[in-house]
């Protein structure tokens, strides 16, 4: 008789836990998309290639069409769904609607993932192939539009929204002077 390839687990998402039963090759992606009706994370290119399925695993952004759901179980799972507070949108988010950091919208779910996760990954020093100086004693390297774009580098848009993108992350990041124009000067560019 072959072993089984099924089973129950359970999942943290968001803070609330979910069993459910899945085929041990389920990816982390469709057991959100398809068994639990998550469907802000998307499914892009289903081959780790354009971030569209990024979502938080322990604090670090993983791509969850190639996170097998059994290797996530016992751990904390952040979507899309999960990272405002109540009705108070998390600053990335409020940085992509302010600074029009999305067109289409599909990979925007993707992006946001990444880019809160980027920006912690930055203010613990960790560096990226943009940083000119990697020695420990160098401190926290500044928060570039190069450095964005290596850190959101593993997220794509078809849509080309790129430098809104670098333009929000920074002024979630805090960062004014790469963050573009104030909501008061958009709305009156746009009038």
């Amino acid at each position: 008789m072959a072993p089984s390839t099924a089973g129950a687990i359970t999942l943290t998402i968001n803070g609330e836990k979910h069993t459910l039963p899945v085929d041990n090759r389920t990816t982390l992606l469709d057991a959100l998309r398809e068994r639990l009706d998550l469907t802000g994370t998307k499914k892009g290119c289903d081959q780790g290639q354009c971030g569209a399925c990024t979502v938080l695993l322990d604090g670090r952004r993983v791509v969850s069409c190639l996170q097998l759901a059994v290797a996530a179980e016992g751990r904390e799972i952040t979507t899309i769904e999960g990272v405002a507070d109540g009705d108070r949108l998390h600053p990335v988010q409020q940085a992509f609607l302010d600074l029009d950091g999305y067109q289409c919208g599909y990979c925007t779910p993707g992006q946001i993932c990444s880019a809160i996760a980027a920006i912690e990954e930055h203010a613990a020093g960790w560096p990226s192939a943009a940083t000119a100086d990697v020695r420990p004693e160098a401190g926290v390297p500044p928060l570039t539009a190069d450095e964005i774009r290596e850190r959101m580098s593993g997220n794509l848009c078809r849509c080309g929204a790129y430098v809104s993108i670098v333009q929000a992350v920074a002024r979630a990041a805090g960062d004014s002077a790469l963050a573009g124009p104030t909501d008061e000067t958009n709305v009156a560019g746009a009038a």
